[in-house]
């Protein structure tokens, strides 16, 4: 089977589109075309049902692509591994990191990372937890860091921190003297909070659900700084991690303990339990293991 077919036929089903596919490979939309129809003939079955200018999967089609997902992850991982055979003096390593953990932990890492190994390429990929999770799980991303509890069955895992939230409101807010503060008692705050894909944000979201309650957003971003900044300028208050709170400007915000057990912060770098782990990807670890400690 022609492997270069079978991903091309692998990200056309993933856009959803002739054009967006093409533009994906930097390939023509006829190349696509050809590619997929050539899978087909091979395959003697029909892939796809063209409708108009958008199109449906066969059987055959949902089977091949659940596989191909496969063949390519395996394709990647000898590829890792095959290049491993000159260890570290080159090749490359992606790790993925959720925006807010880079700048509170990881920055020295990096730094350290690259003063030891100049000839690994090393390649940051910013997205949220469940999506780095998920690009683990493809094989896309062979290292990264999630929020803390994922699938043991499906990831190892080594723990960098454990963090209580805190909200953080205006400088002279009703809070500013109190020592601890409930969920409940921000019920009906007007909330600004991360985007509704990060697994923080929606555990936020399942705890007033636990309460009865419908956060009032009235803002997201993906970044602190540029939260705390929405705070700020009184659009309303919002909870963060204590290592991020322990940058803010104390006179410009009063930051208060939540009072919830179930409600942390808990980062971990993970990858697929039993896989492969480049010579990179282990000195990654060793790196963060030695800089950050944690445990595992």
């Amino acid at each position: 089977m022609d492997i270069r077919a079978l991903r091309y036929f692998v990200e056309l089903v993933k856009c959803q589109s002739f054009t967006r596919a093409a533009d994906a490979l930097f390939v023509t939309q006829p190349t696509i075309s050809k590619m997929v129809k050539q899978l087909e003939e091979e395959l003697d079955m029909p892939l796809i049902l063209r409708e108009g200018r958008s199109f449906r999967l066969t059987d055959a089609g949902r089977v091949t692509y659940e596989r191909g997902l496969d063949v390519l992850s395996a394709m990647n991982q000898l590829k890792h591994e095959l290049a491993d055979l000159a260890s570290l003096s080159h090749g490359e390593l992606v790790v993925g990191l959720p925006p807010m953990v880079g700048v509170a932990f990881f920055a020295p890492v990096v730094s350290r990372y690259r003063r030891r190994y100049p000839q690994i390429e090393l390649k940051m990929v910013e997205d949220g937890a469940l999506a780095i999770e998920n690009r683990i799980k493809s094989g896309e991303l062979e290292i990264g860091v999630a929020v803390l509890p994922v699938d043991s069955q499906l990831f190892d895992h080594y723990s960098v921190v454990r963090d209580p939230l805190c909200l953080v409101a205006p400088a002279g807010s009703r809070w500013r003297d109190k020592s601890l503060v409930r969920l409940v008692d921000i019920a009906d705050q007007p909330l600004v909070l991360y985007p509704d894909d990060f697994t923080l944000s929606r555990r936020v979201g399942d705890a007033f659900r636990e309460l009865g309650k419908t956060p009032n957003i009235v803002g997201r971003s993906a970044h602190w700084d540029f939260i705390v900044e929405l705070v700020a300028a009184n659009l309303g208050v919002t909870l963060l991690p204590r290592s991020i709170v322990e940058r803010l400007d104390r006179q410009l915000f009063d930051v208060v303990p939540l009072y919830d057990n179930k409600l942390y912060w808990h980062l971990a770098l993970i990858w697929q339990r039993g896989g492969y782990l480049s010579h990179a990807a282990r000195a990654w670890l060793a790196l963060t293991r030695e800089t950050l400690g944690g445990q595992d």
